[in-house]
């Protein structure tokens, strides 16, 4: 009977699914990120590893397990903590969970990080909830409207193409897109233009980055992107938090280079400050929303990921190719 190691506890349709096939899933008991020695120790003998981001998966914890290692079915669209090199070398196969309700969910989380900082909503929550509100003020806590702004989508994968669907279709923005390849179709339905990095910066009243995290991709973002931006622009991220270079987005941040930000991943995560010493947070700025990486976190998108999951691990035990290799 193949054994099933599942790291965390998370939506059960995939656990269920996997169990209906009378594999023997083992769960580790406990809310949180598993210990470097329990895992280790838990992997020993599996058949299948269902991993989380948090885990990192690597040619220790691959040897751990052994020879009957098969697949590591990663419970997330990235998979950068997986060692990919050191699966491909011992013959294991890595998987992901994209879904159409993944993306859905990190298009609609970009979106509302983009209407919070558009119209300071969670600093009008912070006012009037401190008892500041003494009446209506033509002055006070003034936004900006999304109609008719312009949206620079970097990365122009299927959660960066959800986005444009709801800011174009349903707010009236106008769209730019980086990208290494050019989608024409994508061009026409949202009369959209693919423009390089720079350009993208300098025109957008918005910029929601979607790109994996990659040498190629870290600190993407940094002094001189920021340079490049509009005083009035802000910045989203929901992809990876080494995607901005933190240090960069603090400067640009006090210097009032850039408007705002809405973040939901963090460069040295789960701290949302790397550094602590140089007086500098991102909690202290107002025009900063922050969310702590729940992007993803409905429970259509959770399902969908858990079932993704299983159905990786069942291919991949009966043989057959996996649905969503990680490459």
């Amino acid at each position: 009977m193949p054994r099933i190691f599942v790291t965390r506890p998370f939506a059960d349709e995939g656990i269920n699914m996997l169990k209906a096939k009378k594999y023997q899933v083992d769960v580790y008991e406990h809310d949180e990120v598993i210990p470097r020695k329990e895992l280790l120790k838990r992997v020993v003998g599996c058949d299948a590893l269902l991993s989380l981001l948090t885990d990192k998966i690597d040619a220790e914890v691959m040897d751990a397990a052994g020879s009957s290692l098969k697949i590591i079915a990663n419970y997330a669209v990235g998979f950068d903590n997986i060692d990919l090199a050191a699966a491909k070398e011992r013959n294991i196969v890595a998987t992901n969970t994209p879904s159409d309700d993944v993306n859905r969910s990190v298009a609609e989380h970009a979106f509302a990080l983009i209407l919070a900082l558009a119209h300071r909503i969670p600093e009008s929550d912070t006012y009037a909830r401190a008892g500041r509100y003494k009446g209506w003020s033509p002055n006070n806590l003034i936004g900006t409207d999304v109609e008719g702004k312009t949206l620079g989508i970097v990365g122009l994968g299927r959660i960066g193409m959800s986005l444009a669907k709801k800011a174009v279709h349903g707010f009236g923005m106008k769209c730019v897109y980086a990208d290494m390849r050019r989608n024409k179709e994508f061009e026409t339905e949202f009369d959209a233009r693919q423009l390089p990095l720079d350009q993208l910066l300098k025109v957008s009243d918005f910029v929601s980055l979607h790109v994996p995290l990659l040498p190629s991709t870290k600190h993407l973002i940094s002094t001189e992107q920021f340079a490049l931006m509009k005083k009035t622009a802000l910045l989203i991220n929901t992809a990876r938090g080494p995607v901005v270079d933190e240090k960069a987005l603090l400067r640009a941040l006090r210097t009032k280079r850039i408007a705002g930000a809405g973040l939901d991943v963090y460069e040295c995560e789960p701290a949302i400050d790397c550094d602590m010493s140089d007086k500098l947070e991102l909690k202290q700025f107002t025009n900063v929303v922050l969310t702590p990486h729940t992007a993803s976190a409905t429970i259509e998108a959770r399902q969908a990921m858990s079932r993704v999951a299983a159905e990786n691990i069942i291919a991949v035990l009966t043989g057959n190719d996996p649905i969503n290799p990680a490459k």
